[in-house]
């Protein structure tokens, strides 16, 4: 911070009326015109994007962006998504604030948690790295002042949406010190984030908002003070759902003694929140200072902001309106989310050429759409799978892979209108035919023929098709087909939990019991499976494009039971496969799945998360071999969730998870990711044999692009303490380099490991050691595909007189 603002704060702090302070503990702050005060709102969504307001160019998830393993990349989206914040902002600056809720750090533990795609790994090392560099992208280069302010999410141990506000996250010391805190720790040391949201959850039991954490750990990382503020209602939950407070004057005194700083809660209405903080002063719960703390750290990222300067000595206040969605921004939304394909699979059938491959067909259900997570912004355009390929191939076709049925009821029909607008689905003589989209959990959503629209329930139960598709906060735009003995179908409606039924006036409507539901006798009219079999026959090649919709089945407030695709659209992929063994699957998703058959069976398999408004001419530029599929994982895809622990164990020491535990083999591994070229690995040198704790060694590695296209290549540095006195991992990454080449050339990448982070947390001291020990140094293409091993001989100094243990945990 610069010696001007601490005293322009003091300054502040000392003209503001108590009242006013109070004000400006809201979300929603109110202005003190008096003093030049403007209004100030935190909260602007920017995950991947700039969210809920209006259009804006959409980039691929973070969990996409993360599998481009390219900081530079992913500091140029922050830039371009920090640089439409500023341009919404000056178009409305009292709706749209600089406070940016992004990027989320919590490291990916388990690929079941609902939230996967806003994270970016697994490893908390890659996860600091990557979001460090989105959030200077968002924060800006000036030294002193801020483009916007990051804030990052969620603290601390948060990776469920079931029961997520009255479940503990149970962090042992050494999981405390050497998992969770890292990713968070990274971004603030840098001064790249300058706040920080706490998360629903309790950790260890002590609800988060409250945790002695904030000050004891949080505090300490950045020079400068570090704005925490509360997640939506979290603060009510303290004595709401997790009983921790006998009253919310207790529970939002408790919370800003702990160190939150900023309130959202109530939406825009701040007198609750005011109310509570007052009578918690009368009570003597807090004081005055616990008040001057808070908005001292607020007004202090306000400054930074220029928030009470004039524009003209705002280096960010020339951001012109044009900059949403502007040229370069679309290019630079194709570039990411090509770099984020990641090809798990290929026998040689990619890329893809319109000499041999004139005939493609394009199927599935995400074939010919793009679709929004909860945290999305509004697509300027889109461009799918479908619509990228049949602008570069000769002869491209496409089906959704879904059966196409009517539902009758005795000797009538449902039927709704064609219209754009759609209408309220009722009985009638003349049918009206839906496609069925399985999305997983069993969640289908009907899609009205006549019109493109997808059904729906409104405010008051009627069925309606107007809806584009699956989405809000509250998803009423799905159900579970409950098959009878009988031969009928029930159709349960997954939001409300009410059956539909059929009222007095014809109209469909939720919210009978199931023994009032109606029975629909369910009419096959097309076979999905069987007419995309066809198109697949008919063509060279054959892309099958599965996965999720961000909305449904996994994502916030619900977490997924397994890892399995949807049962309509893996019954979809054999049958394709089995008419065209030239098949090529397009894992469109925001977590991983258990593809284990299509491993087994087809020639390639490609993963790419939703990719945004360029996902579809991304797509067909990897595809065809315009780019070299550079992408990598950056988590593990299991074969099977029974390798899981239960979703709520944190434990991934005890319980052997993540790639860094993990014992068994995995579908793909972390850091996977083949190229349609070939690299060998060779030369691999240390600059020492042996290092004390805090020195740097230098891994060279020479590598050479055997194969007969330019590549790149992601060449990753993992080691291995070999003996400890306690459970070590079985490898962990410590540096990557990325290094592209043409056929023949070769290049020495050059890697650094800084033995200071080879350290672990010692309970017994309370502190990070680094043992005496040897480590196996490894290089190679992932975690599992190793190429090279070395040896480094470190000096730590600490615990030389205590039992060795290998490296699983056993005492020799």
């Amino acid at each position: 911070m610069t010696d001007r603002i601490p005293h322009r704060l003091d300054d502040l702090l000392a003209r503001l009326t108590l009242p006013e302070k109070l004000g400006l503990l809201h979300q929603w702050q109110a202005p003190v015109p008096r003093l030049g005060l403007p209004a100030f709102r935190t909260g602007t969504e920017a995950l991947h994007g700039v969210a809920w307001l209006g259009p804006a160019t959409v980039f691929p998830q973070a969990v996409g962006l993360a599998a481009t393993w390219n900081p530079d990349l992913v500091r140029a989206v922050g830039a371009a998504v920090g640089a439409e914040v500023r341009a919404k902002h000056h178009a409305d600056p009292t709706r749209i604030g600089l406070n940016v809720w992004a990027p989320v750090v919590n490291p990916l533990r388990d690929p079941r948690w609902g939230r996967n795609e806003e994270g970016w790994s697994e490893d908390p090392w890659l996860t600091g790295r990557l979001a460090t560099a989105y959030a200077r992208g968002l924060r800006g280069d000036h030294p002193t002042r801020l483009r916007t302010a990051p804030t990052l999410k969620h603290f601390l141990g948060y990776n469920n949406e079931t029961d997520r506000a009255t479940t503990s996250s149970d962090l042992p010391p050494r999981v405390l010190h050497e998992y969770e805190l890292p990713a968070f720790r990274a971004p603030l040391e840098a001064g790249a984030a300058v706040a920080v949201m706490a998360s629903y959850n309790r950790v260890n039991g002590v609800p988060a908002h409250v945790s002695p954490l904030i000050s004891g750990e949080l505090r300490g990382w950045a020079d400068d003070e570090i704005m925490v503020v509360g997640d939506a209602g979290a603060v009510g939950n303290l004595a709401g759902v997790q009983g921790h407070s006998p009253d919310h004057v207790e529970g939002f005194a408790a919370a800003l003694r702990a160190g939150v700083d900023s309130f959202t809660e109530d939406d825009e209405n701040s007198a609750p929140t005011v109310e509570r903080l007052t009578e918690a002063l009368r009570r003597g719960l807090i004081t005055e200072s616990d008040v001057d703390r808070a908005v001292r750290r607020i007004l202090g990222v306000r400054l930074r902001l220029g928030d009470l300067d004039p524009p003209d000595e705002d280096p960010y206040a020339d951001v012109p309106p044009d900059a949403v969605d502007c040229p370069a921004h679309r290019r630079l939304a194709r570039e990411a989310a090509r770099a984020a394909a990641v090809l798990l699979r290929n026998d040689g059938l990619l890329p893809l050429s319109p000499a041999t491959a004139p005939r493609v067909a394009v199927l599935g259900p995400l074939a010919d759409s793009v679709h929004l997570d909860w945290y999305s912004g509004t697509l300027p355009y889109a461009v799918s799978a479908y619509a990228g390929l049949a602008g570069r191939l000769p002869e491209v076709s496409t089906h959704p892979g879904t059966d196409r049925i009517a539902l009758r009821l005795g000797d009538r029909y449902v039927h709704c209108p064609d219209t754009p607008d759609g209408g309220p689905l009722t009985l009638d003589v003349e049918p009206a035919a839906f496609d069925v989209f399985d999305w997983g959990g069993d969640a289908v959503a009907l899609r009205a023929v006549g019109n493109g629209r997808h059904v729906g329930a409104d405010d008051t139960g009627a069925l309606v098709n107007d809806r584009p598709g699956p989405g809000g906060w509250v998803v009423r735009e799905t159900f579970r087909l409950d098959h009878r003995p009988d031969g009928t179908t029930r159709l349960h409606h997954l939001a409300t939990g009410g059956y539909v039924a059929v009222d007095a006036d014809g109209r469909l409507r939720v919210g009978a019991a199931a023994a009032g539901a109606a029975g629909f006798t369910v009419d096959l009219l097309a076979d999905g499976a069987a007419e995309a079999a066809a198109l697949a026959a008919a063509a060279d090649v054959a892309v099958v494009t599965l996965g999720n919709h961000p909305m449904v089945n996994g994502r916030e407030t619900e977490d997924r039971l397994d890892l399995t695709l949807p049962a309509g659209q893996e019954a979809l992929l054999r049958a394709v496969h089995a008419a065209n063994p030239r098949t090529v699957l397009v894992v469109t998703s925001s977590y991983p799945y258990a593809v284990g058959w299509a491993q087994r069976h087809l020639p390639a398999v490609l993963w790419t998360s939703h990719g945004g408004q360029e996902h579809g001419a991304a797509l067909a530029d990897v595809l065809l071999g315009d780019v070299d599929p550079a992408g990598r994982l950056t988590q593990t895809w299991y074969a099977d969730a029974a390798e899981l622990p239960d979703l709520l164990d944190y434990d991934i020491i005890g319980a052997d998870a993540t790639y860094l535990y993990h014992r068994g083999e995995p579908l793909y591994p972390f850091g996977h990711g083949l190229s349609y070229t070939r690299f060998d690995y060779a030369d691999l040198r240390l600059s020492a044999a042996e290092a004390s704790a805090g020195e740097e060694v230098e891994v060279s590695v020479s590598v050479t692009n055997t194969g007969a296209r330019p590549g790149t290549e992601v060449v990753q540095l993992y080691t291995r303490q070999r003996r400890s006195r306690v459970k070590q991992p079985l490898r962990q990454l410590r540096d990557f380099a990325r290094v592209t080449l043409t056929p023949g050339q070769r290049a020495t990448v050059t890697l650094r490991l800084r033995t200071a982070e080879l350290a672990w947390w010692d309970e017994s001291r309370g502190a990070l050691v680094v043992e005496d020990a040897t480590h196996t140094v490894q290089v190679g293409r992932s975690a599992r595909d190793i190429r090279l091993v070395d040896a480094l001989t470190v000096t730590g100094g600490a615990g030389a007189a205590r039992p060795a243990v290998d490296r699983c945990g056993v005492g020799r």
